[in-house]
């Protein structure tokens, strides 16, 4: 006998990098939304028509299911990332009056309306910390009928050249028998190296099309990239002579404090990328200065840091592109908890 598909919903679906990672591990995307026309149009080049624009505090459980068409079939998975950046550590003092931090009860009413048999929240590593405790005892409540697994985990330990930790909750319905275990692969790390090997140069000109999609330089003064020029790998802003310095970093007395050590940061070949976020094209706002060469990374460069294959297109201008890079899901550990999740739902059904 053919096993089903397991089928999945995706509010906050972004650019498809969850997505993508489920339908490796089997499961079949029915529908998914976000309120980000180009992450949605990125979705959509790439995974199929699937994903539509919509507001999660405007949208009811019966579109959804409507839209996903199951024929009376109940829903396997409910997954979602809820926008982040009001949890993020980036993100000083602020963020418990960020209004993007309600969207995680939405997530909460879609999974009583839907009443999927799991659910999957994904979120920064500190959602799961004061920052994000409120919202998740309300989640919590929402899934009183579940059986809840949160844990934080590496990025790199899922096959990725990045040490980007993230937050996952998975919920299984309890009346399902099977229980929920992550756990990563026993290798070892992959590195900035083996992930950016043979991607050639991008073209000197930022508005010059390249043979990879999304692989163009990004816009840095002369004086950047000679200022640049000065950092080892691993090394940042500390290891610019003091008279090309920029003046913020002139007026620090010691050696490696004061600002963010990070600043005009040159990844390591042999190491790992910090977390990849949409500032990724830029040596302020990061370690995010190419091993090699004297420049940021590319759009494409940072896409492979994610996870995603050279055949992902990402659509939009450069900073809706960097946008959709950054505040995706890696593909490949979506692709592991998918794994583990389809695991758990394809044995309680074979009982």
């Amino acid at each position: 006998m053919t096993q089903a598909p397991l089928t999945c919903i995706e509010p906050f679906c972004g650019a498809g990098g969850l997505a993508l990672g489920l339908r490796q591990s089997g499961f079949q995307l029915r529908a998914a939304f976000d309120l980000d026309a180009e992450a949605v149009r990125t979705y959509q080049h790439n995974l199929g028509d699937g994903a539509f624009v919509a507001d999660a505090r405007e949208i009811r459980p019966e579109e959804l299911l409507e839209r996903a068409a199951l024929g009376g079939a109940r829903l396997d998975l409910l997954a979602g990332g809820p926008p982040c950046q009001g949890f993020s550590r980036q993100k000083r003092g602020a963020h418990l009056g960020d209004p993007r931090n309600e969207l995680v009860a939405e997530l909460g009413r879609l999974a009583r309306g839907l009443n999927p048999r799991a659910v999957l929240v994904e979120n920064v590593a500190s959602f799961g910390e004061a920052r994000g405790r409120a919202f998740v005892e309300a989640l919590s409540e929402a899934l009183a009928d579940y059986v809840l697994t949160p844990q934080v985990v590496n990025s790199a330990d899922f096959g990725l050249a990045q040490t980007r930790r993230r937050y996952l909750l998975v919920a299984i319905h309890r009346d399902e028998p099977g229980v929920f275990q992550l756990t990563p692969p026993q290798a070892p790390w992959r590195t900035v190296g083996e992930v950016l090997s043979g991607l050639e140069e991008p073209p000197e000109r930022p508005e010059d099309p390249s043979p990879w999609p999304n692989h163009q330089r990004a816009r840095v003064t002369q004086e950047n990239i000679h200022r640049f020029s000065f950092v080892p790998e691993g090394g940042g802003w500390n290891d610019i002579p003091w008279e090309h310095r920029l003046p913020c970093h002139q007026r620090v007395t010691g050696a490696t404090s004061g600002g963010w050590p990070d600043v005009y940061g040159r990844l390591r070949w042999d190491g790992q990328a910090p977390t990849i976020t949409a500032g990724f094209d830029s040596f302020s706002r990061g370690r995010y200065g190419h091993p090699h060469a004297d420049r940021p990374l590319t759009p494409r460069e940072a896409a492979r840091l994610q996870g995603f294959p050279d055949h992902y297109v990402f659509i939009g201008n450069r900073a809706a592109v960097r946008r959709q890079i950054g505040n995706a899901v890696p593909p490949p550990l979506g692709a592991a908890v998918g794994a583990a999740l389809a695991g758990v739902l394809l044995g309680a059904e074979q009982l």
